[in-house]
Formats: structure tokens, C-alpha cells, sequence
């Protein structure tokens, strides 16, 4: 999760988030050259009273500045339209679940068994034990098992909200009346943080979402146990 003064993201849990890390690497060390360059040539023409005659009317350099912007923008384009098909690219998910956003609260529903539906609200400041999280613990969190392609079909209740967890690299609008759907797999098994990301009245900062990641083993068993006490 985030820590005070962080600067870049949180650690991918995700190969998505991985990829999405790569990317935001790769253009800002594009825009960081563009940058410099500029910065240059402003510097070189503003301290310098000597004029170049074959800079004020050459055809060559007026070519190489309209196509090298363009393998510029090819650059960046390529690799982002990749990771955009690969974040819309649902296979054979192991475990589908459907996350309805509510004023302000969140329900999970697991679609592939028959009564395992809860509800998840914030722990409030005063119910905090040592260890846990202001606005970001619930009393019910998301399990999934680690290594499983997940699917999770968002929607919501009353209002606009997002399901977010930036971890995983994954947010998702949830509309009223609308089913969106989104997928990811995680790597390694942990505690993973987010909020609702859309402004949905006077509680929006306080729905936050907790997924927990555990080996298959450990989701059976807890999925047994939930099913019992349903």
C-alpha cells in the first residue's frame, strides 16, 4: 500500500499493474528527453546573439521535425493500445464476482456458489485494534485465491462509484443499472487497499475496499466456513 511522501506507485501486484508501471516509465523518460531538448534549444536561442542562416529557411530540418514527433507519438501509442487489450482481456476466470457499489458501502455477491453474499463496511476510527488502517479497513474483505484469473462484475444501487485498487492496476466504474466487468490475477498473496474513486455524496471517502489474496487452500477453506455460517 501507499506511505506517507511516496512519490511513485505502489508496488504491481498484477501482471497488468506490472505493465502499467513499464509504460508510465518508459513515456516519462520520452517526455523527460523532449523536455531537456527543449529546454536547450530555448537556452542556446535566448543566450546566444549569432543566427544560423541555414535554420531560418532549410526544408531538411522542417522534415525532420514533422516526422520525428510522429515516431514520437507511434512510440507511445503501440505499447499503450497493447496493455489496453490486455486489461479488456477476460479468459476462463477461475472465480467471478459481482461488487454493487451502495451509499456508502460495498456488497460482494460470489456468483459461483449458491449463498455467498456480504456485506463490507468501514471499521470505524474507535473499533480500530493495533495494526489496522484509518478509512481503509472493513469488517468483511474481498478473498480471493492467488494465481487465479478473477472476474469481478461491478455495478451499483443508487449513485455513480468506482471500484478501485490501484495495486492491482484495476478501476471500474460502477453505474446504476449498467453491469461493467473487469479481471485481474495476482501474483502473490497480501492485503490490498483501495477506495471508491467517484464521488458519490457526503461518505465517499469513507467505502473503502480491502481484497485479501490467499492460496487456493486457504480460500476454500474460508469460502466452507462463510457458507456455514450463511
Amino acid at each position: 500500500m501507499a506511505h506517507p511522501s511516496q512519490l511513485g506507485f505502489q508496488d504491481a501486484a498484477s501482471p497488468v499493474m506490472e505493465e502499467l508501471i513499464h509504460f508510465h516509465d518508459h513515456t516519462l523518460m520520452i517526455v523527460f528527453l523532449i523536455s531537456s531538448l527543449v529546454l536547450y534549444i530555448i537556452t542556446a536561442m535566448v543566450s546566444t546573439k549569432l543566427t544560423n542562416k541555414y535554420i531560418l529557411d532549410s526544408q531538411e530540418i522542417e522534415i525532420v521535425w514533422t516526422i520525428l514527433p510522429a515516431i514520437i507519438l507511434i512510440m507511445i501509442a503501440l505499447p499503450s493500445l497493447r496493455i489496453l487489450y490486455l486489461m479488456d482481456e477476460i479468459n476462463d476466470p477461475h472465480l467471478t464476482i459481482k461488487a454493487m457499489g451502495h451509499q456508502w458501502y460495498w456488497s460482494y455477491e460470489y456468483t459461483d456458489y449458491e449463498d455467498l453474499t456480504f456485506d463490507s463496511y468501514m471499521i470505524q476510527t474507535q473499533d480500530l485494534i493495533p495494526g489496522q488502517y484509518r478509512l481503509l479497513e472493513t469488517d468483511h474483505r474481498m478473498v480471493v485465491p492467488m494465481e487465479s484469473p478473477i472476474r469481478v462484475l461491478v455495478s451499483a444501487e443508487d449513485v455513480l462509484h468506482s471500484w478501485t485498487v490501484p495495486a492491482l492496476g484495476v478501476k471500474m466504474d460502477a453505474v446504476p443499472g449498467r453491469l461493467n466487468q473487469t479481471a485481474f490475477i495476482v501474483s502473490r498473496p497480501g492485503v490490498y487497499y483501495g477506495q471508491c474513486s467517484e464521488i458519490c455524496g457526503a461518505n465517499h471517502s469513507f467505502m473503502p475496499i480491502v481484497v485479501e489474496v490467499v492460496p487456493l487452500e486457504y480460500f476454500e477453506t474460508w469460502s466452507s466456513l462463510m457458507l456455514e455460517e450463511a
